[in-house]
């Protein structure tokens, strides 16, 4: 961990966005527990699908408004739009308390998780494009590594605190905890002051000076086609979550291995070991990974392999502890393909379109999420709860079709780069 203190030591700015990462991501576990619990309570005869319609309400508006997301991100100044992000954030969560008196304001939970949401939807892969300002490209993966450990740590231990205080101190603590954590990511980020936007590369890729103004969807697209490289990253989020392991946390803590009241301990359980099994993944494979994109695209195979494993664990699961393992396992595959996306899109899209290629990114993760959650709820309110478990054996299909796809993809891309680099006049 030695390498990874000193990036933090060295870096300034970029140990200030870490801080606010950290802090406003224990938050964030506090507001998932105890929101997921109040839907169960609240929702009628526990209903599968109304736990599913809380996931759909924090993924489908990113989805939606990816792409007016990267326009705004590469228009406009990223450090502020990642300020004012948090700050918003902070005000939307304040209005679940609202929601915490009666099971009449089930609505709200799910009208404040839009417009929270919709706020992440631009923050997210405002991140994400800030990042190669403030630190050098040979950091971008220990400082991406970095992130989605952190983001790792905190889903563990966020999320036995988170569980705990809303068992212990109630729904409302957990909440206005949440916000604060929101109002201190703010101020951190705003003393951020060695950002500044990347120089273009002189490519044909890169807007001219004549039309430098003008930032839309459409050109980003346009971009993509031309950069085969940078458009297979794309597919690793969406691939690896069209299954949506939140689905399998929240019904099986919620409805089948239930600890504490509405399962709010067995849900800080499993976001717990999934939050180590994601610590471990990345860590693991960066024992085998020299930065280079090329190397990354193959480790990727093994981040779906793990993935696979994981469900296949979780559809023979007759304990909470066979499901923690499973778990861990889909964690360590998912956190690393997480990480090596992130670093083979920094590394291959101009800065121009940094923005628009990251908001795309995530709003294709989303899109898979979403997904996953309506087919997963769909399924377990038509069968029962205990047909999760065949639910996790055809993702566990899922993610071996998965496998098979990017490993002709990556073929593809090493014979492409070979006639490329053979071609008359290279």
């Amino acid at each position: 961990m030695r390498r990874y203190t000193a990036l933090l030591h060295d870096n300034p700015d970029f140990a200030r966005l870490w801080l606010a990462q950290v802090i406003s991501l224990t938050g964030d576990w506090f507001n998932t527990i105890a929101l997921m619990a109040l839907v169960v309570a609240y929702s009628p005869e526990n209903s599968g699908l109304a736990v599913s319609g809380l996931l759909l309400a924090r993924f489908i508006p990113p989805m939606l408004i990816s792409p007016a997301a990267g326009v705004l991100i590469d228009r406009f100044d990223r450090k502020r739009i990642v300020v004012w992000c948090n700050f918003l954030r902070a005000i939307v969560v304040l209005g679940f308390l609202l929601a915490t008196t009666g099971r009449e304001w089930l609505p709200l939970i799910y009208l404040l998780s839009v417009f929270q949401f919709t706020l992440s939807a631009v923050f997210e892969p405002g991140v994400q494009a800030l990042l190669p300002a403030l630190v050098k490209r040979e950091d971008l993966l220990k400082a991406n590594t970095l992130n989605n450990v952190t983001w790792s740590v905190m889903l563990a231990a966020g999320a036995v605190a988170g569980g705990a205080s809303a068992a212990l101190l109630g729904t409302n603590a957990a909440l206005v905890i949440d916000s604060l954590t929101f109002v201190v990511a703010g101020v951190l980020t705003t003393g951020i002051r060695s950002y500044r936007r990347m120089p273009q590369q002189q490519s044909g890729d890169s807007p001219s000076s004549d039309a430098a103004h003008r930032v839309t969807f459409r050109d980003g697209l346009r971009y993509l086609r031309r950069r085969p490289e940078t458009a297979s990253a794309l597919l690793i989020k969406f691939l690896g979550n069209l299954a949506s392991v939140d689905t399998f946390i929240a019904i099986f803590a919620t409805r089948i291995f239930i600890l504490g009241e509405g399962g709010t301990l067995s849900l800080g359980i499993l976001h717990s070991a999934f939050g180590v099994g994601a610590v471990a993944g990345p860590l693991l494979l960066n024992r085998f990974n020299n930065g280079d994109v090329r190397r990354m695209r193959w480790l990727v195979l093994v981040g779906f392999s793990w993935i696979t494993l994981g469900y296949l664990t979780l559809s023979v699961s007759e304990s909470l502890i066979a499901v923690c393992v499973g778990m861990f396992i889909r964690a360590m595959g998912g956190s690393s393909n997480w990480t090596y996306s992130a670093v083979m899109i920094q590394k291959t899209t101009d800065d121009a379109f940094l923005g628009r290629v990251s908001s795309l990114d995530w709003g294709l993760f989303y899109l898979a999420t979403v997904i996953g959650a309506l087919v997963n709820g769909a399924l377990v309110d038509l069968f029962g709860d205990e047909s999760i478990r065949t639910v996790a054996l055809l993702a566990c299909a899922l993610g071996t079709g998965a496998l098979g796809l990017w490993y002709v993809l990556v073929t593809a891309l090493d014979r492409r780069r070979v006639a490329t680099a053979s071609a008359p006049g290279d």
